[in-house]
């Protein structure tokens, strides 16, 4: 009698950053994991390396549907269905509402609320037909509360909480779905977009939150943890603010 393979958990943009920290996360609770990236070749080949055996790179823009559906079927082929999906892969492209192209609107939406929409559909049937498992789909706040500048990614984030909680109705009771939505998270993104080495706007920043301090990927890796274990199970169709109290809403 041979041991069952782990199960499988797949994680755009799952190579770096927050991602990086939910394939980990994953990992440490016994999947085998394969991580999607859209050009970062060497910290692809970093996480490789960093778990031999457990955690496989595949290059893929999530933004592209041919691309997502040879993909997901390559996937499927080469490990069966995933118990996990995680749809974490994101794009920013920041302009004044004027000012912004087809070009930047379009890109956006296809990678933050398209492309997650492409690879529940490629991956669903398959966790159908093997008894269900999860989708958990990374958000914003700005999905919630707008800014300046970001008309396009504040579209797409609300619109991916929308989209959340139709999948939650339609796949339902066998694929729960659910989004979590990370605030002031301490990646290299968020460090520069803010300006965070700055003390002075790092101290603005912190009067806003009042845990006081900036979240970190493993924040967000523990409520990934909670929300697809057996604690989570009665979650579907929700959203799960990791914010530090910033916003309460």
């Amino acid at each position: 009698m041979t041991d069952s393979p782990p199960p499988l958990a797949v994680v755009t943009g799952g190579t770096r950053g927050i991602g990086l920290a939910l394939s980990r996360r994953l990992i440490e609770r016994g999947h085998r994991v394969v991580a999607a990236y859209a050009g970062d070749t060497a910290a692809a080949e970093k996480a490789e390396a960093e778990h031999p055996g457990r955690l496989t790179a595949v290059r893929m823009d999530v933004s592209d549907p041919d691309q997502v559906a040879g993909t997901a079927r390559e996937i499927l082929d080469g490990y069966g269905a995933p118990a996990v999906l995680v749809n974490n892969a994101g794009l920013n492209a920041d302009r004044p509402f004027l000012e912004l192209s087809d070009s930047d609107w379009r890109r956006v939406l296809d990678t933050n609320l398209s492309g997650p929409f492409w690879l529940t559909r490629a991956f669903a049937p398959a966790m159908l037909a093997a008894g269900g498992g999860q989708v958990v789909n990374i958000g914003a706040t700005t999905g919630i509360r707008p800014r300046v500048n970001g008309a396009n990614y504040c579209a797409s984030k609300a619109g991916l909480l929308q989209l959340t909680k139709c999948l939650a109705l339609e796949l339902a009771p066998a694929i729960r779905v659910n989004c979590l939505i990370p605030g002031m998270i301490n990646t290299d993104e968020l460090r520069i977009r803010w300006r965070l080495d700055d003390p002075e706007r790092l101290a603005a920043t912190l009067d806003e939150i009042p845990s006081r301090r900036i979240g970190t990927p493993e924040d967000i890796a523990d409520a990934l943890e909670f929300i697809t274990g057996p604690a989570g199970s009665y979650l579907n169709g929700q959203k799960l603010i990791i914010d530090g109290g910033q916003f309460m809403w």
